[in-house]
């Protein structure tokens, strides 16, 4: 079994676009209503319109913030390459990113344009250039 996380948003294909920019991945499918975001192959996550394809189990586009209490977390093997696309894209930080010695990893947390919380960690034991595993 995998992860296939599903998302409901306003603009799928601008939503596209900022996961790809700051996730370094591509387009698995493309489109108004659905979008599957791919790295390296591998679908790590899936857009849908709100009105789209008539799902009544979507959620409600009218309480906000979308996905309270709900993190999407990757992971990345290159975490200072994502900084830099990050800060490219001018995306919103809510955390700069920082060591977190619990997890033992650096980390960032945005906000996408719908407002779900999003963290790009790097592996374990990434603390950072200079740093000890």
């Amino acid at each position: 079994m995998k992860p296939q996380p599903l998302i409901t948003v306003q603009d799928v294909q601008a939503s596209s676009r900022w996961y790809q920019a700051v996730l370094g991945a591509e387009s698995g499918h493309g489109g108004p209503d659905y979008e599957q975001i791919v790295h390296g192959g591998v679908m790590i996550l899936q857009l849908h319109h709100w009105d789209a394809h008539e799902h009544p189990h979507l959620g409600d586009p009218d309480l906000m913030p979308y996905g309270n209490g709900t993190v999407l977390w990757f992971q990345t093997e290159t975490f200072d390459a994502a900084i830099t696309r990050i800060a490219a894209l001018g995306a919103t930080v809510l955390e700069a990113p920082k060591i977190n010695p619990y997890a033992g990893h650096r980390e960032v947390w945005l906000r996408d344009p719908d407002s779900y919380t999003v963290v790009i960690a790097g592996r374990y034991g990434d603390m950072g250039p200079g740093a000890a595993p």
